[in-house]
């Protein structure tokens, strides 16, 4: 009898247990859905919670069509180091939100950044040649259009020779005063002999033709004559327009002499505009009948007025030279009127 009241209340006490077991469970769950309903109170409140914007594109950057000279054919600039250089940039994004970097020719990292200051850069502080790169949190884009040469400064010339290459001796190093000088000069390595001056030249043009074979190598070069002689290979080609579209073809006979060279060679000016990199000897087929005689050279003077016409600060030298067969002139931006026959 005892045992079957005992039965009883268990039995009766089950429920309750069972209830108080739930009691926790049921507790932490309206505790999880009262946070719950806090955080998206929270989240009304204070607005969406942030979300990682993705990395912008790349630049948008593009060489301007200044850049290239009024040509548009000249594709290297030049300066000392640490100079201040135009590089004429279409940037669709504030400059502020953007970087510059200077990379050397052949390699990825860059050497220098450029800063910028009045819509100029700074030119990188070792000499060689460099492409722009134009940086963002996206990437970077690469100016691949224009590069810059930095040159060695001529001061660094140590007697008659640059860094044991044998150039000779400018007049003022010779006679005292202000005789011009110039600048500064490329360091050119084997390699770096085929980039492109402009649309029709190469560093290589430039490069004096004496005995000497060790590199790097060392030329004067000036973008003003880059520029003047693009203008001129253009108004040639614009007589052949409608009857040839073949692109003209130029031979580079002579670019920068050396002072010590330019004794060597016979006839030559003691003051010959080669050695300050600002004259060169072309032969053009200016015709296009397949040869190079008188009449290519009379185009060509043709072709030398025009521009100087156009452009008063391009005049300079011209002189034409019929010598045992081969006719070519003398082209250079002296800065006025010259005109000889050879």
């Amino acid at each position: 009898m005892h045992d079957e009241q005992q039965e009883q209340q268990e039995q009766e006490l089950e429920p309750a247990s069972r209830l108080a077991r739930f009691i926790p469970v049921i507790a932490f769950t309206v505790l999880a859905l009262g946070s719950l309903l806090a955080l998206r109170q929270a989240d009304a409140a204070f607005g969406p919670r942030a979300v990682d914007a993705p990395p912008p594109p790349p630049p948008d950057a593009r060489l301007a069509a200044s850049a290239l000279g009024r040509s548009r054919a000249v594709h290297m600039r030049f300066a000392l180091p640490g100079e201040r250089v135009q590089f004429p940039l279409e940037l669709r994004a504030a400059p502020s939100s953007v970087a510059f970097e200077w990379i050397p020719l052949g390699e990825l990292a860059p050497l220098d950044s450029a800063r910028t200051e009045g819509g100029t850069l700074t030119a990188p502080s070792r000499p060689g040649f460099y492409q722009l790169a134009v940086v963002n949190a996206g990437g970077r884009t690469i100016i691949d259009s224009l590069t810059l040469a930095v040159m060695v400064p001529f001061e660094e010339k140590q007697g008659g020779s640059l860094k044991g290459y044998k150039i000779g001796y400018y007049r003022g190093e010779r006679w005292g005063g202000g005789d011009e000088r110039p600048r500064g000069f490329l360091e050119i390595n084997e390699p770096q002999a085929d980039l492109p001056l402009s649309a029709h030249m190469r560093v290589g043009d430039f490069i004096t033709h004496d005995e000497q074979t060790r590199w790097p190598r060392y030329a004067a070069v000036d973008g003003r004559l880059l520029d003047k002689l693009e203008l001129v290979f253009d108004e040639i080609a614009s007589f052949n327009r409608g009857r040839s579209d073949a692109p003209v073809q130029v031979d580079v006979h002579s670019g920068f002499r050396t002072p010590l060279y330019n004794r060597r060679v016979p006839r030559a000016a003691g003051d010959s505009r080669h050695q300050y990199g600002d004259a060169a000897d072309v032969a053009i087929d200016a015709n296009r009948d397949g040869r190079i005689d008188s009449r290519d050279v009379r185009l060509l003077e043709l072709a030398v007025e025009i521009v100087e016409q156009k452009y008063p600060d391009l005049v300079g030298g011209l002189g034409v030279y019929f010598q045992g067969g081969a006719s070519y002139a003398h082209i250079d931006a002296r800065g006025k009127r010259a005109r000889w026959r050879g």
